[in-house]
């Protein structure tokens, strides 16, 4: 999934290994994967999203699915009129 890096994130990217970090004016995109082997997941891996397309997208196409609370905002905001 592709999601914004948080406030407090501390963990480490899994192709450069270096801190996917939060920057406030930049807004990075970190790219998050459940991994299941054997049908168990086992962990889960966090990439900077430039870092996931330079490892040749290891687990598959990213969803970029908006996060379910902003769907959720969304359909609740009122509706716009048209003239």
């Amino acid at each position: 999934m592709l999601r914004d890096v948080e406030p407090g994130s501390a963990v480490d990217c899994v192709t450069c290994g270096e801190r996917v970090k939060f920057q406030a004016k930049v807004r990075p995109k970190q790219v998050i994967c459940n991994v299941y082997e054997e049908g168990s997941w086992v962990r889960v891996e966090h990439y900077h999203s430039g870092c996931y397309d330079t490892a040749g997208e290891p687990h598959g196409k990213v969803d970029t699915t908006p996060v379910v609370k902003a769907r959720r905002a969304a359909a609740s905001a009122p509706a716009q009129r048209s003239a």
